[in-house]
């Protein structure tokens, strides 16, 4: 097992936006700050809630990391976080997810009709061939399960 990477916390209050940065201590630069998106990995679009998504369905860190497009040292300074402040981590994450499945209720009741107006639609003309292979593919793909 390799030396685990020791962080400093910070605080920038700059632009009426609190961010928490973390730093590792050796040269590297490792950081989550927190945007209006949640907490997040410093120069990416990534959050934490994304880095917890795969790990609750169980994803080592390896497969994370080419999964999201991130560094070694941006997975371990968003593992590190994410262990070091677990309780009050899990409780965002449950209200992310709360507000993702809300999303989710929205959009299904939102485009229900719309949803149930195309599958009463004719096929547009001259895409048979293209629905027949779309079907042979569903077809195959049924019979192997």
């Amino acid at each position: 097992m390799g030396r685990r990477p020791q962080f400093a916390v910070s605080y920038d209050d700059s632009n009426s936006s609190r961010a928490c940065i973390m730093t590792e201590m050796s040269n590297e630069q490792s950081n989550i700050t927190r945007t209006d998106r949640g907490l997040t990995i410093a120069g990416t679009r990534i959050t934490l809630y994304d880095v917890m998504d795969y790990l609750t369905a169980g994803y080592p860190a390896k497969l994370i990391r080419e999964k999201l497009c991130l560094t070694d040292a941006q997975v371990n300074a968003a593992l590190f976080y994410i262990e070091a402040h677990q309780a009050e981590l899990e409780a965002e994450y449950q209200q992310v997810l709360l507000q993702a499945e809300d999303n989710r209720q929205y959009w299904v009741e939102r485009n229900r009709e719309h949803f149930a107006n195309l599958a009463v639609m004719p096929p547009k003309p001259g895409l048979e061939a293209l629905r027949a292979k779309l079907q042979s593919w569903k077809d195959r793909l049924e019979f192997k399960v």
